[in-house]
């Protein structure tokens, strides 16, 4: 996996699993506000409101105090980023810039995103994972305001694998090379009691036409399932190899299980063309499973509960050959454990889709799904 990405196989470092924003943003801030050197953060979507006020508190605090401070910034899914919490950011010392912003002359790559999840505090602590800056990522998924979602916190070497996620856009953005001791620390300390990880690679994805990592890195995740592969996406329109590497694991006799949003979901297009290839995957064995009560934003897969990968990353063409992504794979039975109990849990609050009752769905939805399914590239 690692010679196929030509990313290093690295061991060391820890990482911790936080589910839904009562977990993560706590934790987070926690992380920002203990800063010493550095903090650099980049999430997709920036929305106002009380998610937003307390990053900013959290970030123009630290600048304050001295500590380097960037946030970068997607020209489109932060554009709703309130222009007074940048402004007494960069009053305050710290940078921001923008990716892609709308300019004419350059709308022929307004399409290609920055989707990376990296947030960095002094080089050690990372944190990756599905969610960003918006009210709907607080809470406990406990209704349909919230939403389901989870990052990771990880220390060592997979912090550096996060930080190249940030840097190497950020210099592109701000024409600003990112290094020394308070991006890159030479040695880091695991925290106390914190058991390391045991092996990790990571994709740093930035497609082009020739170097699609990401879908790689999925197909072989899948083929090297010999018991489980538990896969949930909040947007499910794969190309047909990571669908038919699915579909041949579950003909052998894995259990292969997928979680997806229920029609609370953002972006109805993107799950009217998932549903098109639910027909054949269920046939070949795969359980499929929606999730009820609130949007399912989590992007984890678990493979014989060992080997886990998390990052910002859908499972659509998008993500695979268009946006700028970033993932985590971790070899750790100790994660890989976690992820397997979270996934059971959720399904506890999903709702499986059997093959003779889908097949019964009415004319109308079927054509919907073929329409949809017609623009699948463009998801």
């Amino acid at each position: 996996m690692s010679g196929l990405v030509n990313s290093p196989l690295e061991t060391g470092g820890t990482v911790k699993l936080l589910n839904n924003g009562d977990e993560f943003f706590p934790a987070m801030l926690a992380a920002m506000r203990k800063a010493r050197k550095t903090i650099n953060f980049s999430v997709y979507i920036w929305e106002p409101g009380k998610a937003s006020d307390m990053v900013f508190e959290a970030l123009t605090e630290r600048a304050r105090a001295g500590i380097e401070v960037r946030v970068l910034l997607d020209g489109l899914g932060c554009m709703r980023a309130p222009s007074e919490g940048l402004e007494a950011l960069k009053a305050a010392g710290g940078r921001v810039s923008r990716f892609r912003p709308p300019r004419l002359g350059r709308l022929t790559r307004f399409h290609l995103r920055n989707h990376r999840r990296a947030i960095v505090i002094d080089g050690i602590i990372a944190f990756t994972g599905g969610a960003a800056v918006g009210d709907k990522w607080l809470g406990n998924a406990a209704n349909k305001e919230e939403w389901r979602d989870s990052m990771v916190q990880v220390t060592g070497p997979l912090a550096r694998s996060v930080q190249s996620a940030f840097t190497t856009v950020w210099g592109a953005c701000a024409g600003e090379m990112l290094i020394g001791d308070g991006h890159y620390p030479l040695r880091e300390a695991s925290p106390p009691g914190a058991e390391e990880v045991s092996h990790h690679t990571g994709v740093v994805s930035a497609p082009s036409h020739e170097n699609r990592p990401l879908p790689l890195f999925f197909m072989l995740s899948f083929l090297a399932a010999r018991r489980t592969l538990y896969i949930t996406t909040p947007y499910f329109v794969p190309d047909a190899q990571t669908r038919a590497a699915a579909a041949s694991r579950a003909k052998q006799g894995v259990d292969v299980r997928i979680l997806l949003p229920n029609e609370l979901t953002d972006a109805v297009p993107i799950r009217l063309a998932g549903h098109s290839y639910f027909d054949d995957l269920l046939s070949a064995g795969v359980r499929i499973y929606e999730y009820q009560g609130a949007m399912m934003h989590n992007k984890t897969v678990v493979v014989d509960g060992q080997w886990g990968i998390v990052g910002s990353a859908n499972m659509d063409i998008r993500s695979t050959e268009l946006n700028q992504e970033n993932v985590l794979g971790i070899l750790d039975e100790g994660f890989g454990r976690q992820l397997d109990a979270v996934f059971l849990s959720d399904l506890e609050k999903a709702k499986e889709i059997r093959l003779p009752e889908w097949r019964r769905r009415g004319v109308w939805p079927r054509i919907k799904e073929r329409a949809a399914v017609l623009f699948a590239e463009q998801y």
